[in-house]
Order: structure tokens, then C-alpha cells, then sequence
């Protein structure tokens, strides 16, 4: 019998227990769009593409349960070709984490870095489908390194008059040109 309630304690991921707790349970699309302005002129002329990435994170606890977060990645991709928009994407990638037992600092950075960086692939995979679908040449986006931009977050928080998201996440904006 309690070779029974142990192997249910472990197969709830050690729920039974006073430690830290830390899942993901849910990850989906919040919400998404493709446009291709400049579509079909665009595919007549050089492709030339210069692609900008905006970042952005939110936490926000759900539910009536303590420790539940949904975590929003908001991920906006414009790729111009000599002066022309080829295609912006915007995609909010989102999913429902559980967060227990940890620091307000540990959990902020599980919050603002881990659980974004976790939701990041999908975010990606999603973007790379809609580009091709669109007819444009595929489009790798590079890793991105959350927890950089959070301690940058927290730093520039810190640095300002102390504004912010309360600690449940980092707003964060990042470009690059791949």
C-alpha cells in the first residue's frame, strides 16, 4: 500500500510533496496573423530580404489556483526586400505553466526567461510554416537568448524608476538581421 501512494506521488510529478514545483500544461496560439503587402508584385522583383524581430513576454497568474501562469510571448517578424515589406507575422504563443515552491525572484525568472524560452521553438516553427506558406524563402530564426534579455529587463528596471510588470515577467525587445 504505500508502494502505491509512492509511485502516485511520483506519477503526479511529486505533488504530495512541500518542494518546488514546475510544469508546463498547456502551450497554444493566442493569437497570429500573416500579411504579405506588397504580395504578388514582390515575387517579380530580387528578393533581397532584411528580417527585424520584436520580443515581447508577459506573465499573468489564471485561474483560482495559486502558482498557475499563463506566459505570452509576443514575437512580430518584418522582412523587407529592397525598401519594400515582403511579410510581417505576428504571433502571441502562449501556454499555462505551474509554478510552486519557488523564491518571488526564482519564480520571476522562470516566469521571464525559462517559460518563454520553452515556448520560443514553437513560436519559431509557426513562423517558418507561415513564411513559406506565403511563397517567401524559408526563414530560420536564430535562438534567443531570454535570459540576457531578462537580466538586461531587470537591470534597465532597476536603473528607471522601478516601472514595470510587478516581477511576473520581462518586457523585452530584441532586433536582429539574419
Amino acid at each position: 500500500m504505500a508502494e502505491e501512494n509512492q509511485t502516485d506521488a511520483a506519477a503526479q510529478g511529486g505533488q504530495g510533496s512541500d518542494g518546488p514545483e514546475f510544469s508546463m500544461q498547456k502551450v497554444f496560439i493566442k493569437d497570429l496573423s500573416f500579411e504579405a503587402p506588397g504580395a504578388p508584385e514582390i515575387f517579380l522583383k530580387e528578393w533581397k530580404g532584411e528580417t527585424g524581430i520584436q520580443l515581447n513576454t508577459q506573465a499573468r497568474p489564471v485561474g483560482e489556483q495559486e502558482g498557475v501562469y499563463e506566459v505570452e510571448l509576443g514575437l512580430t517578424v518584418t522582412t523587407e526586400s529592397n525598401g519594400e515589406t515582403g511579410y510581417l507575422v505576428e504571433i502571441k504563443q502562449a501556454g499555462v505553466f505551474i509554478v510552486r515552491g519557488f523564491s518571488e525572484e526564482q519564480r520571476n525568472q522562470l516566469l521571464g526567461a525559462y517559460c518563454p524560452n520553452a515556448l520560443f521553438p514553437f513560436a519559431r516553427e509557426t513562423v517558418a510554416d507561415l513564411v513559406l506558406k506565403g511563397g517567401f524563402p524559408q526563414l530560420l530564426l536564430q535562438p534567443v537568448n531570454f535570459d540576457a534579455l531578462y537580466a538586461k529587463h531587470l537591470k534597465e528596471q532597476q536603473e528607471g524608476s522601478g516601472q514595470g510588470q510587478g516581477g511576473n515577467g520581462a518586457a523585452v525587445t530584441a532586433s536582429e538581421n539574419p
